[in-house]
C-alpha cells in the first residue's frame, strides 16, 4: 500500500522560505518519479513540481527560479524548497505518486 506523509508547512511571511518532505513507503520509491501539487482555498489541484528517478526535475511556470525538488533515494523522502514565497503560494501541499496522495501540509503565506 502506497503511503506518503507530508511534513514542514507552517506560516511564513511574503518572501520567505520553507522546505516540505513527503516520506514514502509502500513501493519501490527508486524506481519511480515523485510530484508535488498544491490546492488552494475553493480552487482545483495544481501541480508544482515533478523529479524523475534519475534525478531530472520540472516546474510549473508559477514557481520556476523559486522552488526546488529533490529526492534522498536513501531516506525515501522527497523535498521541496520554496524560497521567496508569494501570498498566492498559500495552499495544501501534496506529494503524489500515480494519482496517489497524502495528507498533505498547509503552507500560509502571510504578513
Amino acid at each position: 500500500e502506497v503511503q506518503l506523509v507530508e511534513s514542514g508547512g507552517g506560516l511564513v511571511q511574503p518572501g520567505g522560505s520553507l522546505r516540505l518532505s513527503c516520506a514514502a513507503s509502500g513501493f519501490t520509491f527508486t524506481s519511480y518519479a515523485m510530484s508535488w501539487a498544491r490546492q488552494a482555498p475553493g480552487k482545483g489541484q495544481e501541480w508544482v513540481s515533478r523529479i524523475n528517478s534519475g534525478g531530472i526535475t520540472t516546474y510549473a511556470d508559477s514557481v520556476k527560479g523559486r522552488f526546488t525538488i529533490s529526492r534522498d533515494n536513501a531516506k525515501n523522502t522527497v523535498y521541496l524548497q520554496m524560497t521567496s514565497l508569494k501570498p498566492e503560494d498559500t495552499a495544501v501541499y501534496y506529494c503524489t505518486i500515480n494519482g496517489a496522495r497524502g495528507q498533505g501540509t498547509q503552507v500560509t503565506v502571510s504578513s
